[in-house]
This record gives C-alpha cells, sequence and structure tokens, in this order.
C-alpha cells in the first residue's frame, strides 16, 4: 500500500448535516443557481490572495502568473468542475476551510445564527463556509481536489453532504499545478448545468465582473473560450467608457434592446463607500406593472453578484437597472440580512438622491428626451408622491401633466402656478378614466369659461396622490367634482357662455321639489356655479374621497358603496326653466323628470343608470307624453 493509499480519512460529521444543508438551502439561499456565483467567488477570492501573498513571495507564481478561473462541462458523465489557479490548500486548510460547519455542530450553528443581528448575523454564514456548500442543492456528491501555492503536496476532499467526508493525498498527476478544482457531480434535474448557454448566462449575469477571467470548455478535451475578461465596467472612470459600451453593458444587466434615456455613473465616498451605475430604459420594461412593484437593481460585493432582490431603491423608481457595487458588506451575507444594513439604507437614500437630480437635469438640458421618459414611467414616478413624503415636493416638481390648456404637451406645475387667474387660490384637476371622457366632463363648463386652466388626471395613481399632497407653492389640490366650486372670485372670459341667471322663484321650488323626491339618492340638490352648458353633473361633498376615488375604492372592495353624491342643476338652462315652470299638480311627469335628471348625471359622469328597468319606463312615459302633447 502506498503513501497516497495510507493517507486517506474518513470523517463523521458532528452536526446533524442534512437538516443543517436544509436551513441554508431554504434559510439562506432560494435560487439553485447561486451555487455557481459562490463557487466562482471562492475562486476569484483564492486567485487575489495569492496575488496578495505573491508580493512578497513571487515564486509561488512560478511560470503561470496569471490568474484565471475554468469551468469545464462534461454532460456525459453529468459533472461540472470549477477549477482556479489561484492560492490553493493545505491538507490542514482543506479541512479548516470545508469543515467549518462540520465541526460547529447543527445547533450551536443555528443558534449563533438566530442570535446574531444585522451585520454579524451576516458574518456568520460566511464563517460557516455556507457558500461552498450550496453547491449541495445541484451536486449528490462534490470532490475536490488542491494543491498549495509552493507545496509539492495535493489533497482531495469528497462528501455526499449527507454525514461523513474524507480527506485523503493524491497524486500531484492527478492535481492542479495549484489551486483548487471542484468537481460537482449532478443530480438528474440538474443536468442543466452542463448546457454551454446556460451557464454562460449564469456567469454573465451573476460573476461577470470578478476580477478574475472566467474561461468555459464545453466538454472534456475542447479549447477554452473566455466568457468574462476580469474587468468591471463600473470601475473604469465614466471619461474612459464610450457611449457604445455603456448601451451594450446597458443591454446585459437590463434584458433590453433600446438605448437607455439616461445613464447614472458615480462612485460615493465617505463613511459608506460603493459604486453606482443605473440606467433608465429607453422603453417600457414588460414587468413595469408588476403586482409585487419589485425593483431590478443588482447588488454586488467586491465585484462579486449578491442579489438582485434588495430594495436599493424606492419602488417608484422600480424601472431602473443597473447595479451597485460594495466592498463594505461580506461576500457570503444573507439576502434576509441585507435589508436589515444601515449600508443598504445608505445606499438607497444616495442612490435615490442622484437618480432624480439626474432625471432634474435631463428634463432641464434635454426636454425632448425628457419628455419619452416621462411618457414611459411618468404614471410610476407619480406613486413617489403618494408613497414618499421626504421627495413630495421634488417630485411634484419634477412632474409633468396634461391640462386643459396644454393636453398634448404635459405641463409643469411650476408653469400652472405662474398663469393662475387673478382670484384664483387652488390648483384645480379632474381624475377619470380617459382624457377625451374628461375634457368631455360637464364640471369643466364653469372653468372653461373663466380660463381657469385643470389638470387631466388618468392615471389610477392620480386618484390617491392628490389626497396626500397638500399643495404645489402654497396652493392646494382642489377637485373640481367636489364640493362648491367656489368660482366666484373669478370673472368670465369675454367670449363666454352668458352667466346663468341667479334661479328664480320657480326654478327655486322646482330644485326642492327634485330633492325631496330624490331623498337618500343623494346627499343634496343644489344650484350650480360651475355649469354653463349642460344642465345638471354630479359632485361629491365637500369632504371625503372625490367621485372618481370613490368608484376605484368601490371596484377594489375597499368600501361598500360611493357616498351619495350632489346633483348640481344649472339654473339657467333652458330644459330647468321648462321643467321649473311645468304645472305642479302634475306630480307623476315631475317626478319622472327628476329622477331623468339624476340618471342624465350619472351618464355625463361616466355611470350607468341605478336601475335600467325603471329609467327605461321613465323615459317611455316622457316619450309617450311629448308625442300626445
Amino acid at each position: 500500500m502506498n503513501e497516497v493509499e495510507m493517507s486517506v480519512e474518513k470523517h463523521v460529521f458532528e452536526a446533524d448535516v442534512a437538516k443543517l444543508l436544509h436551513l441554508m438551502v431554504h434559510s439562506v439561499y432560494s435560487d439553485k443557481n447561486v451555487f455557481l456565483r459562490e463557487l466562482i467567488s471562492n475562486a476569484a477570492d483564492a486567485c487575489e490572495k495569492l496575488r496578495y501573498e505573491a508580493i512578497v513571495a513571487p515564486e509561488l507564481l512560478g511560470s503561470d502568473p496569471t490568474p484565471r478561473i475554468t469551468l469545464t462541462l462534461d454532460e456525459d458523465s453529468r459533472r461540472l468542475i470549477v477549477e482556479d489557479n489561484g492560492i490553493g490548500m493545505s491538507r490542514d486548510e482543506l479541512v479548516e476551510s470545508l469543515g467549518t460547519i462540520a465541526r460547529s455542530g447543527t445547533r450551536a450553528f443555528m443558534e449563533r445564527i438566530e442570535a446574531a443581528q444585522g451585520k454579524d448575523g451576516a458574518q456568520l454564514i460566511g464563517q460557516f463556509g455556507v457558500g461552498f456548500y450550496s453547491a449541495f442543492m445541484v451536486a449528490d456528491n462534490v470532490d475536490v481536489v488542491s494543491r498549495r501555492a509552493g507545496s509539492d503536496k495535493a489533497w482531495h476532499w469528497t462528501s455526499d453532504g449527507k454525514g461523513t467526508y474524507t480527506v485523503s493525498a493524491v497524486e500531484l498527476a492527478d492535481a492542479p499545478a495549484r489551486g483548487t478544482r471542484i468537481t460537482l457531480h449532478l443530480m438528474g434535474d440538474a443536468k442543466i448545468y452542463t448546457s454551454r448557454w446556460t451557464v454562460e448566462r449564469i456567469v454573465k449575469d451573476q460573476s461577470g465582473h470578478v476580477p478574475v477571467p472566467i474561461s468555459v470548455i464545453e466538454k472534456p478535451g475542447a479549447e477554452p473560450a473566455q466568457v468574462a475578461d476580469g474587468t468591471a465596467l463600473w470601475t473604469k472612470q465614466k471619461s474612459e467608457i464610450s457611449k457604445e459600451e455603456y448601451t451594450d453593458f446597458y443591454r446585459g444587466v437590463a434584458g433590453q434592446y433600446d438605448e437607455p434615456a439616461l445613464t447614472v455613473h458615480f462612485r460615493a465616498e465617505g463613511r459608506h463607500e460603493y459604486t453606482a451605475l443605473a440606467f433608465v430604459p429607453g422603453s417600457k420594461p414588460f414587468d413595469l406593472f408588476d403586482p409585487d412593484r419589485k425593483g431590478r437593481m443588482k447588488l454586488y460585493v467586491k465585484r462579486v453578484f449578491i442579489t438582485d432582490e434588495a430594495e436599493l431603491l424606492p419602488r417608484y423608481l422600480r424601472f431602473v437597472r443597473g447595479l451597485i457595487d460594495t466592498a463594505d458588506l461580506p461576500l457570503n451575507v444573507s439576502r434576509e440580512m441585507i435589508q436589515e444594513s444601515p449600508l443598504i439604507a445608505s445606499i438607497r437614500k444616495g442612490l435615490t438622491n442622484r437618480i432624480l437630480t439626474s432625471i432634474e437635469k435631463l428634463a432641464e438640458n434635454e426636454p425632448e428626451t425628457f419628455a419619452k421618459l416621462w411618457e414611459n414611467f411618468g404614471s410610476v414616478i407619480k406613486e413617489g408622491i403618494y408613497e414618499d413624503f421626504e421627495r413630495r415636493s421634488q417630485l411634484l416638481a419634477l412632474s409633468r401633466f396634461r391640462t386643459t390648456a396644454s393636453d398634448e404637451k404635459p405641463r409643469a406645475l411650476s408653469d400652472y402656478v405662474r398663469d393662475m387667474k387673478e382670484g384664483q387660490n387652488a390648483v384645480y384637476y379632474l381624475t377619470g378614466d380617459n382624457l377625451a371622457q374628461l375634457k368631455a366632463s360637464p364640471q369643466l363648463e364653469g372653468f372653461r369659461a373663466r380660463g381657469i386652466e385643470v389638470l387631466l388626471l388618468t392615471d389610477p395613481v392620480d386618484s390617491f396622490w392628490v389626497t396626500t399632497a397638500p399643495d404645489f407653492e402654497g396652493k392646494p389640490f382642489k377637485s373640481i367634482t367636489q364640493g362648491a366650486a367656489d368660482l366666484a372670485g373669478v370673472a368670465k372670459q369675454k367670449d363666454a357662455a352668458t352667466p346663468s341667471p341667479e334661479a328664480s322663484p320657480s326654478v327655486t321650488e322646482f330644485v326642492n321639489f327634485t330633492k325631496a323626491t330624490l331623498g337618500e339618492a343623494v346627499s343634496d340638490v343644489r344650484t350650480s356655479d360651475r355649469l354653463t352648458e349642460s344642465a345638471v353633473c354630479l359632485v361629491a361633498a365637500e369632504h371625503g374621497p372625490d367621485r372618481q376615488l370613490q368608484k376605484m375604492l368601490q371596484g377594489a372592495g375597499r368600501i361598500e358603496s360611493a357616498a351619495k353624491p350632489v346633483l348640481e342643476i344649472n339654473p339657467g338652462h333652458a330644459l330647468i326653466t321648462a321643467l321649473a315652470a311645468y304645472p305642479a299638480e302634475d306630480r307623476e311627469f315631475r317626478e319622472d323628470a327628476a329622477k331623468l335628471l339624476l340618471d342624465q348625471a350619472r351618464v355625463l359622469d361616466g355611470d350607468k343608470p341605478e336601475d335600467p328597468r325603471a329609467f327605461a319606463e321613465r323615459l317611455s312615459r316622457v316619450f309617450h307624453r311629448a308625442l300626445k302633447g
């Protein structure tokens, strides 16, 4: 029996490894692809360690000074091999590095993880070697052969992750000249990791920017093909990067095929240091209105991909694509612990401020590009007015709106306030489902007659942010479908429709009759100063949600029924004066007329009659009477 055969050591895990691996797989990692990221990260670290040790001991590099990571695919044998020419491991280092979980004890590991908080807990994940053990998510057996730089011995570690592992010496001819070779014997459902397309995609997405070149060998014996050159675009100076390079990188990181509308690239220095490279897409991503509203910024630590699920931006900026790279987090930080990190909170604040400032500059310097950006993402950015109190004023100033003065080219609120009429005290708005419907709304008539500009808001979020944004530059927001119009202080334009006269006694009587007839169907019936052409309209009470928001809340099941509306009547309209002059003795006709006026107002408001059959019967009676007369 030779020396190599005699050196075989069998170790029994002190802990219930199956339970421990279950905790790791299901609690720390949720994506099986992460195993490749972890193995590449470890390989890159080994190359970096060699680089530093070679500063004082250059002979460690020998005749192979260039670091590299090689992935060999073996579909026939269902194997994936990850090899590096880094520092490598001695026998003791191999046991220490790959046996940390094994000798910790399941209970001790779990207790320490549960007891740890924030950053300390994140460091524990790395200390217990969880990254390497992610390989058992896809492999039913793992072989590790390693030779430390400068050593004349090589060692083999192997385990199925279920209870034991062995360590043995190995012939130098069967080991790398320097570094570590990890062979994963893949499970049946993990054979996809022998596909070059799959592996290249994962590498480019998750590890394409580690500081070591990565090559793929498609099958044993084939020539290696480099898939990552070991450089990171975001680490370069902006002056060294061309527009084309930014665009190519954007397309890779964003999965888009357009050109970015805005590129934000900066390095933050100080208490927290990180590099950010972010893009605003030139077109709407397919998942822009995904119900989860998740962002798509990637988090890297020392150029190693960690996750794309960290909330690095508020949800109203979820269309932004790109990455953050920091050295202030451990490489094996868990996703669950990331969100508790004060560093992430600092990054989120700094990145959000920088992106909004960049969008503001774009609006000022490239209005046409900004107009396209706003067309694509304005409805999402406005969610921030509702959600982000700290930046509400900034977002309001950034926002653009179609109005009665300019429904083709959206306007800024600063332009609106600048052009307000003498005697106007509020920023008026009208919400609804579409622009054409809003422009035909009878509630606009009195404002149009006075030349008062009204915001025409068609995005669902508009009905919400107007309830939380108290004012803009001291001017409160006011719905034209809520409460009294209060237009008496603004003069009508010379070419406007003739002002409605004060209600005559007969009209006043008819208004009171209508109110009594409609009863609980409405909260009030009153004459209107907002109508100049239409006979009637509906408005909401002074306090509470406006008409559109009530409809949305009711449709979403948030409220059982909308509040009773106010029916406003134009006292100078020919139909109203004719009805008011009709003999009071014909009560049935007058009741039908009053109820038809309410249904007419409902139709003008985009609704349908509350009782279609009763509406049809009343209409038939009125037609019959008119034909007889």
